[in-house]
């Protein structure tokens, strides 16, 4: 069907999709010959994964919703000048859910996902750091525009649609 219609305007029926819904759901296997040429065009974002232990001495993650759709998410974006990933993964994590707190040098993971642009989708690539939230701001840069929720690590693995992100939570272990 895509090739029926490249080069010719999409009949109506096809404008009713929604391709965000769609290209979020997919499941991105990195093993895949045409996701491992897409990787390497695939842009670098750095993302937190704010980490704090509950009253039953439990880990728990802080999920943010997107802007956009209101999916449930880790803080991401782009790398930052003169900051160095970890660094930048800790700014996002203030900006989008208002925590502080050290963020481990070395990434736990990564993920793919398609970022919905103005006009079309992005393939990113997203190097997930860890954070020992110390402090949760009553209010934060994107407060009005997000939501943000402390979730146990297998409640936010099911929660979020993105299949690398899932996996990565529903495999993390917390260091002490």
């Amino acid at each position: 069907m895509i090739q029926k219609l490249r080069g010719r305007p999409a009949p109506a029926c096809c404008l009713t999709f929604d391709w965000a819904a769609i290209l979020a759901s997919a499941t991105l296997d990195e093993n895949d010959p045409l996701m491992k040429k897409l990787q390497g065009k695939a842009k670098l974002q750095v993302g937190a994964l704010p980490l704090r232990r509950n009253a039953a001495g439990e880990w728990e993650i802080l999920l943010v919703t997107t802007r956009s759709t209101k999916r449930w998410t880790v803080p991401k974006g782009w790398p930052i000048k003169k900051l160095k990933a970890h660094e930048a993964a800790g700014r996002e994590a203030l900006e989008e859910a208002g925590v502080v707190g050290p963020v481990k040098r070395k990434p736990v993971g990564r993920s793919l996902y398609w970022k919905r642009l103005q006009a079309s989708f992005s393939l990113c690539k997203v190097r997930l750091y860890p954070m020992h939230v110390t402090q949760q701001l009553a209010h934060w840069p994107e407060e009005a525009q997000r939501l943000r929720h402390w979730f146990s690590l297998k409640d936010a693995s099911d929660l979020v649609e993105e299949p690398g992100l899932r996996k990565v939570l529903a495999t993390l272990k917390p260091e002490r």
